[in-house]
């Protein structure tokens, strides 16, 4: 198992570090108390294999607690529990800036200067700091930096892997997704719902599939959007991002999204991008004789 000890420097960034790693797998705790270190390892250990990777942050919010933290990892070494520390750190004029966009006391100075409590933090992490096995200085880091740096730590470089890419079929009259990363419009190509033969059938049968991408201006769109898509992809993984939410929309969201957005997910695919494909307003029921789709 996978058992990381997340600490550092109040301000440095572990609350981000500890996001990052619940969405690359890993069970998550905040705050956790020093003296619960041996029995919650010990659980996480008797899960008979279903808690693979665990990450904990534990830091000087412990208060008095936080005394008990070398004892307590001495106790998880005899006890057999293997573990990590990974310690976050930046600089005292980062830190400052940072307290004051956020306008919050330091837990060590709440009545008095943030950099008296910065000096004191480092006096009492010193130690757990030197013993740390990854050592992360954000500093100049943006979020999207972060989350590469904790990437690159423990998913092995298999970024393209872990990044899934949504393509969601809808309906403007139904309401655009409000989770869409990117929203394309599609209403300006020929119309399925005006063909009598086609209006009752989805961009999922091949009759309205074929007469969607049978004219020009399909293909050359579908290639533009191919292209994009592939062009952006790599830098939305640079800064970190392990989502994206694609939605094409018509008008029903019935015929020409649901047709544009399977031919992208049908290339996608056929990338090795791992992803998934929703058509959320194909099923609505039309109303026969609607000039709305």
């Amino acid at each position: 198992m996978e058992f990381v000890i997340v600490t550092g420097l109040s301000g440095a960034g572990k609350s981000q570090a500890i996001k990052v790693m619940e969405d690359i797998g890993f069970y998550c705790m905040d705050n956790l108390p020093p003296s619960l270190l041996p029995k919650f390892a010990e659980l996480c250990y008797q899960s008979m294999g279903k808690v693979k990777r665990v990450a904990l942050v534990v830091d000087i919010r412990g208060g008095e607690f936080f005394d008990d933290l070398f004892e307590n990892l001495s106790k998880l070494k005899d006890y057999g529990y293997n573990y990590k520390i990974m310690f976050l750190d930046a600089s005292n004029e980062v830190l400052i800036k940072r307290y004051k966009e956020l306008r919050r006391p330091h837990p060590l100075s709440p009545d008095g200067q943030i950099i008296d409590g910065i000096s004191k933090e480092r006096d009492i992490l010193t130690e757990i700091r030197q013993k740390s096995d990854y050592l992360i200085d954000t500093t100049n880091y943006t979020i999207g930096n972060l989350k590469e740096k904790i990437k690159s730590l423990f998913l092995e470089g298999e970024k393209k892997d872990n990044f899934t890419i949504s393509v969601v079929s809808f309906g403007f009259k139904h309401g655009i997704p409000l989770d869409a990363d990117l929203v394309f419009d599609v209403r300006f190509l020929p119309n399925p719902h005006y063909i009598d033969e086609l209006r009752e059938f989805t961009g999922n049968d091949k009759r309205v599939r074929d007469y969607v991408m049978n004219w020009d201006q399909s293909k050359e769109f579908l290639n533009k959007l191919n292209d994009m898509i592939s062009f952006l992809i790599p830098f939305y993984i640079k800064e970190g991002k392990s989502q994206l939410i694609v939605a094409i929309g018509c008008t029903g969201g019935k015929h020409r999204s649901v047709t544009i957005a399977n031919e992208l997910f049908h290339y996608l695919k056929n990338n090795k991008f791992k992803g998934m494909i929703k058509h959320r307003d194909s099923n609505i029921n039309i109303k026969k004789g609607s000039n709305e789709n």
